[in-house]
């Protein structure tokens, strides 16, 4: 008796078994590859602007404003930031810049995040590259091993970046304050301030993280009507969890941004009352 197995040859163009016997790696011919281009190109931007602005330690505080990548200030080398969130908590033995010391919890937070892995993945790693393109690696070992295995603690690294929120929170009321620290005044610095908290808060409540905590393990949401709520809010900002995300992201390097240029003086704060 003839064999009823089939004689189609279902081996892909990296000979991969049970894959269709299609030469090309893929059938898009749409420019698939500019999103990864673009995702690489703006976060390499900022990671060297990350990079630079925080080990530049300097001209990071101009009166009321403090940026973003130096709050809190947890050592002795800090500028003194009259009222700001000064904790010279690591004493005066700390003789880089002060931004290192907690920059790593806020860039663990973004690292983890549900979002940007597909962003890397797809944009550095080509994990894969694009929906419906077969990925050039010829296994895959999912987050089992380190590095990858450390997004797993996305959650612990969402708890340290809701308290630096919180933080960033208090130097967005300090900037309503002028440069000679009178309260009830306003400048174009405190708008960006609370541009940058308000797209931070976004961002981190409308964490997967956040949303599974707030309401992840309820069985019965009738029970709990005020959780249930909340759970309704966050869900409906996780579904803008990436504009957030690159939201953020601008804000914090643009209002930093802000904050040099009136330390180097390059310009002065305008006064909207």
């Amino acid at each position: 008796m003839a064999s009823t197995e089939s004689t189609t040859d279902r081996s892909g163009p990296a000979g991969q078994a049970g894959r269709a016997a299609i030469a090309q790696r893929h059938l898009r011919v749409d420019r698939w590859w500019l999103g990864p281009t673009v995702t690489v190109a703006a976060l390499l931007a900022f990671v060297g602007y990350a990079t630079w602005r925080a080990f530049a330690n300097a001209d990071y505080y101009a009166a009321p404003y403090v940026s973003p990548f130096y709050s809190p200030c947890l050592a002795e080398n800090c500028a003194e930031m009259r009222g700001g969130p000064n904790w010279a908590l690591f004493g005066d033995w700390w003789g880089l810049s002060p931004a290192l010391i907690f920059l790593a919890l806020p860039l663990g937070f973004r690292l983890t995040c549900y979002y940007y892995r597909k962003a890397y993945y797809r944009g550095f790693w080509g994990s894969p590259p694009a929906c419906a393109v077969a990925e050039p690696h010829r296994r895959y070992t999912g987050e089992t091993r380190f590095p990858l295995i450390v997004n797993n603690a996305h959650r612990y690294f969402f708890y340290a970046s809701a308290a630096i929120a919180v933080v960033l929170t208090y130097d967005t009321v300090l900037a309503f304050r002028d440069e000679h620290y009178e309260w009830g005044h306003m400048g174009l610095g405190t708008v960006l301030a609370v541009v940058n908290i308000t797209l931070v808060w976004g961002y981190t409540i409308s964490c997967h993280s956040c949303r599974h905590i707030i309401g992840g393990r309820l069985k019965t949401f009738s029970a709990h009507p005020v959780r249930y709520r909340l759970w309704t809010l966050v869900s409906r900002l996780n579904g803008r969890h990436m504009a957030l995300a690159w939201a953020s992201l601008t804000s914090l390097a643009v209002t930093d941004l802000y904050v040099y240029l009136l330390a180097v003086d390059a310009f002065s704060d305008p006064r909207l009352f």
